[in-house]
């Protein structure tokens, strides 16, 4: 399935990189859920919530159809995901 590159653009234009983290986020987590392990669901939450918190705040700038309202909401985002992630970790089967 081949997505129009005006479709994506689009979709870009009118969101920040933050929106676009959460959105691959979500997908990701549908495709992490298909194998059932627990320990790669843990690699996939670390992953976003460090990119999340590393990232330079002017990539987080609220944009006409932003999902959360300031920078400090998308780093907070990331710093939960970041204290979850060895938890999942530590409660996945070895």
């Amino acid at each position: 399935m081949l997505v129009p590159l005006q479709v994506v653009d689009g979709f870009l234009l009118n969101v920040n990189l933050g929106d676009a983290l959460l959105v691959g986020f979500v997908l990701g987590l549908g495709a992490v859920a298909l194998k059932r392990s627990r320990k790669l669901l843990t690699l996939h939450v670390m992953l976003f919530g460090a990119l999340l918190l590393v990232g330079p705040g002017s990539m987080y700038e609220p944009a006409e159809m932003s999902l959360l309202g300031s920078i400090l909401q998308y780093k907070l985002v990331g710093l939960v995901l970041l204290v979850v992630a060895p938890v999942l970790y530590a409660t996945a089967d070895s």
